[in-house]
């Protein structure tokens, strides 16, 4: 356990070093922060820290650099004492923005990761929910114009998957609720894969006064169901980290900009069965793939009616603003979930 003046000694060289990105030495502590004792006495805590393992000595360099290690001093620290405030003016900016560009889960996650990725200048990604076992609750088909008719599925998650399909010739309003009553009487309960088969039995054949709505129905139906069997990644800002000095190195930034791009490698990250809190922070070393060893993951989930069903994250490198990031990705988590328990009618 460090005591007080070497926390506040070692917390005054990660928060100066998340700005500067350079080693950072008892002069600069002492000239822009208070910390009470002369540079001699600073220069001993920085001495010990090292021994420590919590500051590293670059090469041809008097100042120090916090390590892996201090990072998740200070990350626990953080969480631990929960002093995170959400900013109800900013929460609604953000929510406002969400709002306006998306009435469908793929295009919410997809506008959040976008935002989250602008908002934090770092890598956003977002993973869908995976619906495969999921049952039917409630089908509508909705008259939008002409011979539009939107299609909206309601699972047992209360998770809305709305599909757009043209018909050969309008339809009354009444024929399509009278459809919509058929679909829901015949199918709801049913899991998606449950669906599919009797879909492909001729439940033609059961209303065939709308044949020939319905041979344009089905195709859309199972695609719309196809689509729920893979879990959906959306990234964004996949570049913004060539911004960073950490990546200037050509290898290392074509080895994190690789993995990124590789959708499997990216999942099998975040859906690690060990990820399983509010809020997740793994750093650097921490890391189970060499490409992110000087990088960090924060994630956090959104969830409907309490289920946890996705998550929102940044990858970018080790000295983060945890804190910032921390409250900016709570934001993002309560309005995602907000959102979605709107759309579900919760």
């Amino acid at each position: 356990m460090l005591d007080e003046r070497k926390l506040k000694v070692l917390y005054a060289i990660i928060n100066s070093y998340i700005i500067s990105a350079e080693p950072i030495g008892s002069r600069t502590l002492s000239k822009h922060y208070d910390l009470g004792v002369s540079s001699a006495t600073i220069r001993n805590e920085m001495s010990d820290l090292e021994e420590l393992g919590l500051l590293n000595k670059p090469h041809s360099s008097a100042g120090r650099i916090p390590s892996d290690k201090a990072y998740r001093l200070y990350v626990d620290s953080l969480l631990k004492l929960n002093k995170f405030i959400l900013d109800e003016n900013k929460k609604q900016q953000i929510k406002n923005i969400l709002i306006s560009e998306t009435q469908e889960l793929e295009h919410l996650l997809q506008t959040s990761a976008k935002v989250l990725s602008e908002i934090t200048n770092y890598t956003a990604l977002a993973v869908s929910p995976h619906l495969k076992n999921s049952k039917i609750k409630h089908i509508q088909l909705i008259s939008i114009d002409n011979n539009q008719v939107l299609l909206v599925i309601v699972n047992n998650s209360d998770i809305v998957k709305s599909t757009i399909f043209e018909l050969d010739k309008p339809i009354p309003v009444n024929q399509l609720n009278t459809i919509s009553n058929f679909l829901n009487n015949r199918l709801k309960g049913l899991s998606f894969i449950q669906l599919n088969s009797i879909l492909d039995l001729g439940i033609l054949n059961e209303l065939y006064e709308f044949k020939d709505i319905l041979e344009n129905l089905i195709p859309v139906i199972n695609k719309s169901m196809d689509d729920t069997e893979y879990i959906e990644l959306y990234s964004e800002g996949i570049t913004r980290l060539l911004n960073y000095p950490e990546y200037n190195n050509v290898d290392k930034a074509k080895s994190i900009l690789s993995f990124i791009e590789d959708k499997d490698l990216v999942l099998g990250m975040l859906l690690d069965d060990t990820l399983c809190n509010d809020i997740d922070i793994i750093i650097g070393t921490e890391n189970n793939y060499a490409q992110l060893k000087d990088s960090s993951i924060v994630t956090a989930t959104y969830s409907i009616g309490g289920k946890t069903i996705g998550k929102i994250g940044v990858i970018g490198p080790t000295r983060m603003d945890y804190y910032k990031l921390i409250n900016t990705l709570r934001l993002f988590s309560t309005n995602i979930s907000e959102i979605l328990e709107k759309l579900s009618g919760k």
